[in-house]
């Protein structure tokens, strides 16, 4: 029966599943006898993404119950190996630096989108070093960790409380009023002024970098397999980035190009960086600091520093719906250290523990860059006892350490006191990396904290948050991609104390 059966597939069909499976038993045999623990069979071509999910976390959380420190993928051509403890990320990341900070170069962006490669972001070696250090120093001159730009950021959030409560205590969704108010803070970095909400060439702006963040999430599987791009009707969405990208990259060209011939605007980043540029040049020193790589930071510090911030205050409001005494203990709070007279300032941050340590359960419950982003080993190392080829690809399971059970203990609970030590201060933990670590640790990690901190304090000072509709609060659920937002939902922000100051 079974040789009827089989007698009845033609001998091509035979001859090309013996071809794959001799294929897939080469391609295991070829690989590293001391790489990480893999899940399943590597088949040719497409290696191990036949297993995963449209959304992989909890896939990814069986295969770390599982494995336990890292696993192996196969993702087309690439070996990857996904880093799941903190002390495994720390050994790699950290105390091998110089092995695992590089980022691909065979992907898809790098092959399709001019100069993906330079700035800070996807740059590796002696370019992302100087265009890192450059741009660091740049930012601290304007600021980042000091008061003079948190000043700047409470003028921003003062128009975005103000924009708030015109709508009144109706529902509304504040996804736009939020990305685009924090967008204005890098604007007033790198260009040296805000706009107007309803600005011509802020919207082109804002446009432009919402589709990119809308349009990069469905391309992933493109770094891996470049040539999927040849797909008809564009169904992973590669030239809809391509066309995104180009805008952003026109915009920021525009805007060098301005500043660079206005010599009235010159307290601003991309001045700060041409005027760094020339003076190397005139010392006769060698620089990589050129147009092309700023105009591709200016593109890396909103990617970097608006959609996560925006993202976590969203994430931070939808907590509160569902944790009401939450709320109720962040405004009671601020009511006895700051009071209603005056909008809270970052030298209130030290009064505020309470919500100080909501922040940090929201970042780390959230996890809203779960994956962080690929790193590239470049020589063999070992980590965890395992060899990782040179060219492997590293992905920090960040989402693993942020909800690891042997260091929170009740990780799905939503309980900010895990951060308040007995007295009510403070606990620092090392193992809260929302922001990644080692040499890779975004480059915005204290403006991020500093806009959090001000967006947050003064909603809960000024609004009470409630659901659009009274016991109808929206679903925790979320939308998975680079930056894992929620859903649109509606809220009402009601006013608290009319007598607080404007």
């Amino acid at each position: 029966m079974v040789f009827e059966l089989l007698s009845d597939v033609g001998t091509t069909t035979w001859l090309a599943v013996l071809f794959v499976l001799v294929l897939s038993w080469y391609w295991t045999a070829s690989q590293s006898k001391n790489l990480p623990p893999s899940p399943g069979i590597a088949l040719p071509f497409i290696g191990h993404m036949y297993l995963l999910e449209k959304n992989p976390r909890k896939q990814f959380e069986r295969w770390v119950k599982r494995f336990g420190p890292a696993f192996s993928l196969r993702f087309g051509m690439n070996q990857v190996v996904v880093l799941n403890t903190y002390d495994v990320l720390k050994e790699a990341l950290v105390k091998q630096g110089d092995h695992f900070s590089d980022r691909p170069t065979n992907g898809f962006a790098a092959a399709n989108i001019p100069d993906h490669t330079k700035g800070v972001i996807f740059s590796s070696g002696a370019n992302w070093k100087e265009q890192r250090t450059a741009s660091l120093a740049i930012l601290r001159t304007f600021g980042m960790g000091k008061n003079i730009l948190a000043e700047k950021i409470s003028v921003e959030v003062s128009k975005y409380i103000e924009a708030l409560s015109e709508s009144g205590g109706k529902p509304t969704d504040i996804r736009t009023l939020t990305n685009v108010s924090v967008s204005n803070i890098i604007c007033s970095i790198i260009f040296g002024k805000r706009y107007e909400f309803d600005d011509p060439k802020f919207i082109e702006l804002i446009n432009a970098l919402n589709l990119t963040v809308s349009s990069v999430s469905g391309t992933s599987l493109l770094h891996f397999i470049p040539a999927l791009r040849l797909l008809p009707f564009d169904p992973l969405k590669s030239k809809q980035l391509i066309a995104n990208l180009s805008a952003t990259q026109i915009f920021a060209q525009k805007m060098i190009d301005e500043i660079k011939h206005d010599s009235t605007n010159s307290e601003n980043f991309i001045a700060a960086y041409i005027s760094e540029m020339k003076d190397k040049e005139k010392r006769g020193e060698s620089t990589l600091l050129d147009e092309t790589n700023l105009a591709r930071v200016i593109d890396n510090l909103f990617a970097a520093g608006t959609e996560t911030t925006s993202t976590t205050i969203l994430w931070s409001l939808l907590f509160v719906l569902h944790n009401p005494e939450v709320q109720k203990k962040i405004y009671q709070e601020i009511l006895e250290q700051v009071g209603v007279n005056r909008a809270p300032t970052i030298q209130d941050r030290p009064k505020l523990k309470y919500l100080t340590a909501f922040i940090m359960e929201t970042q780390r419950i959230a996890s809203i860059v779960p994956y962080s982003l690929i790193h590239f080993c470049n020589q063999d190392a070992t980590v965890a006892g395992y060899t990782i080829p040179k060219g492997t690809q590293i992905l920090p399971n960040l989402d693993a350490v942020l909800m690891d059970e042997k260091i929170w203990g009740d990780p799905r609970n939503f309980r900010p006191e895990r951060f308040l030590d007995e007295q009510g201060n403070i606990k620092n933990r090392e193992e809260l990396i929302p922001f990644s670590i080692g040499r890779r640790i975004c480059l915005g990690e204290s403006l991020a904290k500093m806009e959090l901190f001000l967006y947050l304090s003064s909603l809960f000072q000024r609004f009470e948050i409630l659901p659009a509709k009274d016991n109808s609060i929206p679903p925790m659920k979320e939308t998975f991609g680079v930056v894992v937002s929620p859903p649109p939902y509606e809220i009402r922000c009601v006013e608290r104390q009319a007598d607080v100051k404007k």
